[in-house]
């Protein structure tokens, strides 16, 4: 089968086609005729060799959308069923195996194409919004990287749940006209965003702010977040550790809540089928939906990256195998 695999952590260039064999299931897993797969920025930092050491050669992607190849016997699928999923061995790939607790069947109405958009970034969306978050409608929100996929997808759960406002810090105001028209009710760059804040919510600070950024926007995001606020912290796209003190928290009554969706596939798969049907169903009845910048072969993997890195797109960006 046709693979996207790396040899050696380093550059986009670092990525080739090639053939490899088709992996072998066990009797609790599937094996899956790729259709789809999105690039995730957790893709750019594994590439790199920022999460860590792994075992060469290396195959990224996290998850995929196509149709059941072979069932395991322990598994309730069968031949033929369309399918999204978190594979195990990455995904740019023909054939993806996955365990059966990380697959989801999707309905005939909704097509591959919008569906290999959602896994990773709008069931990661739909449980920090409604678990992590617990935002309500009299609630006044940041959400940071808003016109990334999580952004795109936190915008639309706000305006479709209700939020009493919504503020998106972009990298560019380029941006700006896009995340409006998700649901934005302000919008400003990582300069001014803490002045903005505090301007928007009469000095008193937002309840929820969204940081999957790190670094000095986490220490920023303290200075306006309100009383019995929550940051909701689930990555660090800026490379850089955020810092926060005891006092920054304990005597303002907020709260800093960590989440991240590779843990929990790991250690509780079994919690995302419920919240996968329930975000299933929202894009098959078009409550939700998520852009597309754009879609690329698999043999143009490389140039996925790149677009990803520019950090010069709204939405997702796809690979068709």
């Amino acid at each position: 089968m046709r693979a996207i695999v790396q040899n050696k952590f380093g550059d986009a260039d670092v990525l080739f086609l090639t053939d490899t064999r088709v992996p072998e299931i066990k009797e609790n897993e599937v094996l899956i005729k790729t259709v789809y797969t999105s690039v995730n920025y957790a893709d750019i930092k594994k590439r790199k060799g920022f999460k860590g050491s792994c075992d060469f050669p290396l195959t990224l992607g996290l998850d995929a959308a196509g149709t059941i190849e072979v069932a395991g016997s322990k598994s309730s699928f069968s031949k033929g069923d369309r399918v999204i999923a978190f594979p195990t061995g990455g995904s740019y790939a023909e054939f993806v195996k996955a365990n059966k607790h990380l697959v989801f069947k999707i309905p005939d109405q909704l097509t591959f194409e919008q569906a290999a958009t959602m896994p990773t970034v709008s069931i990661l969306s739909y449980i920090l919004f409604h678990e992590i978050g617990q935002v309500k409608e009299t609630d006044t929100i940041v959400i940071h990287s808003a016109a990334g996929g999580v952004g795109s997808m936190l915008l639309q759960l706000a305006k479709l749940y209700g939020a009493k406002k919504v503020i998106a810090t972009i990298g560019s105001f380029q941006k700006e006209e896009y995340v409006k028209g998700l649901g934005a009710d302000v919008v400003c760059t990582y300069d001014t965003f803490k002045e903005e804040v505090l301007k928007h919510s009469n000095d008193l600070g937002a309840n929820v702010i969204f940081d999957s950024v790190a670094g000095e926007i986490t220490s920023r995001s303290l200075d306006c977040l309100a009383l019995y606020g929550t940051l909701v912290q689930f990555g660090n796209s800026s490379g850089k550790p955020g810092s926060f003190k005891t006092s920054d928290v304990h005597s303002s009554c907020r709260n800093v809540k960590g989440f991240s969706l590779g843990t929990t596939r790991k250690y509780k798969p079994e919690l995302l089928a419920p919240i996968a049907e329930e975000v299933i169903n929202l894009f098959a009845s078009k409550k939700l939906h998520l852009p597309i910048e754009k879609v690329f072969d698999l043999s143009e993997a490389s140039s996925a990256h790149q677009l990803i890195e520019s950090r010069n797109y709204e939405g997702k960006v796809l690979i068709e195998i």
